[in-house]
């Protein structure tokens, strides 16, 4: 069991705007007490930033394959990690 705090930043492709993909990501986010955000991309991908300890970052990429009833997932690509402020997110957003 690993317990370290780590930080992913995923692109999901597939049927994922529309389908409550977003509101899924945040519930089970919350869930799983991670923090980060959750955005629709402009060519129908959805990111996110996933925060927080190593198996339940690892329980989200789980739940994010099956995602909410109506969305087809395609893939999961993980990108690098963007310049962004190293503290702690405080919570996980839906980000417009």
């Amino acid at each position: 069991m690993h317990n370290d705090n780590i930080r992913k930043h995923l692109k999901i492709t597939g049927r994922v705007q529309g389908v409550g993909y977003r509101y899924f990501t945040r519930q089970n986010a919350e869930d799983l007490n991670l923090k980060g955000w959750v955005k629709n991309m402009p060519d129908g991908s959805v990111e996110t930033v996933l925060s927080g300890r190593s198996d339940d970052v690892e329980e989200m990429i789980e739940r994010l394959w099956k995602g909410p009833y109506s969305a087809q997932v395609k893939n999961i690509e993980q990108l690098k990690m963007e310049t962004e402020p190293e503290g702690d997110y405080q919570y996980f957003r839906v980000k417009r």
